[in-house]
């Protein structure tokens, strides 16, 4: 029986496409094709095409579908197992199947309904079919949605990408203008340091000059002297003589190139240089008074705070220091990069660093990072970082400035020895884990009967350097 499908199967492929007749229409001179095999044949201006199997002139505007082939090809279509016609449904699979496959193949056990009934009651499902059209348009609207958004992220991400490599470029052009100044600078030191040692050389080499030609015009003479009368001998050789004893040979002792500074150290004095080019622009802070404990003086704008002799009357409001000689900056900060410097000259006893907003102060301030306190200070001449334990700072120089740096979101802060006005030297960073708002803190501490009176001072930003 195959062999029958198989020839009928032949019987029914498009003459032009060679493939099974899909959705063919019928031709005037009888013949048919696919409905896309009609439409990508030429017309003529008057709508005729020509036949590919008789050549003769048809319309082709609108052929009819050839209706009986198009039933015979569906009833023709058969299982690729059994190649038997596919007249049957299993309901279970959702697949049309033939009577072999659901009495001894795969399917067979399962729910099978024939096709015409299924093909009927899926015509009488119209409530099924506009549901299935309402999902779809869901679907398709969901799905342009989706595809709206990821373009728009896309340009998002298009523009942000290239307004970082913006900030990239200009971050990068201002360290390479750095480099620049700093490599200018060290060619005028080394260019200024080799010309004045060459002009004492050239200096000394024009003087053993001018006496050797001295010496030569005197041998010059005393080669002479024997053809000289007595009298011209006598004078002639006591100038010689006398100025021979007058002029004393001067020794000539090499010069070593010094320039200033060690080749080996170019890059990390470069380094501290830029580490406070690099920096956030110091806060412009003042200091609150209403923080500050009733012995501490604010001076110069809220600028300057020494420990007074006396305890002052003020009010005790929730945010001043009572037990501890400590005053806030007037800036509290939750986020961000910040940078401030205390210049502590030569006090002999202090603490500088940040404390969380919600610390106590009505009682000793506990100084360590387990009580929201980051502080390093001096006292007896040492400088100790205040943690647990303390940690000893080997300074190789007493501070005069402080530099502190805050990482809020890095969950950093960070010392420096900033007494320099181009370099800045690492003392100590802490670790900063903390949630909420963080003050500037100095501790001034008791002032020791006058041996302590030295204030704490927050020194003005500098002017920002003109862009070159």
């Amino acid at each position: 029986m195959w062999w029958y499908f198989c020839l009928l199967e032949d019987q029914l492929r498009c003459p032009v496409c060679l493939d099974v007749f899909s959705e063919p229409l019928m031709l005037q001179c009888g013949h048919s094709y696919c409905r896309c095999c009609v439409r990508s044949m030429t017309m003529d201006l008057l709508g005729q095409l020509q036949c590919p199997v008789c050549r003769c002139s048809v319309d082709g505007d609108s052929p009819p579908l050839n209706v009986s082939l198009a039933r015979i090809i569906e009833a023709s279509e058969s299982c690729p197992t059994h190649h038997n016609p596919l007249s049957l449904y299993c309901e279970d699979e959702r697949t049309v199947i033939c009577g072999l496959c659901g009495s001894i193949g795969a399917h067979r056990g399962h729910k099978i309904t024939p096709v015409s009934s299924v093909y009927s009651r899926m015509k009488v499902q119209k409530t099924s079919i506009k549901t299935l059209k309402h999902y779809f348009q869901h679907q398709k609207r969901k799905l342009e949605d989706q595809i709206c958004k990821m373009a728009y992220n896309k340009s998002r991400i298009t523009n942000e990408s290239d307004v970082l490599k913006w900030v990239v470029r200009k971050e990068f052009g201002e360290l390479r203008r750095y480099l620049e100044v700093e490599e200018a600078g060290f060619m005028q030191q080394v260019e200024t340091s080799a010309a004045v040692l060459i002009s004492s050389l050239q200096k000394q080499t024009d003087q053993l000059n001018q006496n050797l030609n001295r010496l030569q015009e005197a041998q010059n003479t005393l080669q002479g002297l024997s053809n000289e009368g007595h009298l011209d001998f006598i004078m002639k050789y006591g100038s010689i003589s006398q100025e021979l004893q007058q002029k004393e040979e001067k020794i000539f002792s090499s010069l070593n190139f010094k320039p200033g500074f060690n080749h080996n150290d170019i890059k990390l004095t470069v380094w501290r240089r830029l580490h406070r080019k690099v920096l956030p622009a110091p806060e412009p802070l003042k200091l609150d008074p209403q923080t500050a404990h009733p012995m501490l003086e604010l001076h110069r704008g809220d600028t300057v705070v020494s420990c007074g002799a006396l305890l002052r009357r003020l009010p005790d409001n929730p945010e001043r220091f009572t037990y501890s000689y400590c005053v806030l900056a007037n800036k509290g900060f939750s986020s961000g990069k910040h940078y401030w410097e205390v210049e502590v000259g030569d006090k002999p006893k202090w603490r500088l660093g940040l404390v969380k907003g919600t610390a106590s102060r009505k009682v000793k301030l506990t100084k360590s990072p387990d009580s929201g306190v980051w502080v390093i200070g001096l006292k007896d001449s040492v400088y100790e970082a205040f943690t647990s334990p303390r940690v000893v700072l080997p300074l190789s120089a007493p501070l005069r400035r402080v530099g502190i740096f805050l990482d809020y979101n890095g969950g950093a802060l960070t010392f420096y020895n900033s007494g320099s006005p181009d370099d800045l030297i690492f003392i100590y960073s802490f670790r900063l884990e903390v949630q909420g708002k963080v003050y500037p803190l100095l501790d001034v501490c008791w002032h020791d009967r006058g041996d302590n009176k030295h204030p704490l001072v927050l020194p003005l930003p500098p002017l920002p350097e003109p862009m070159q």
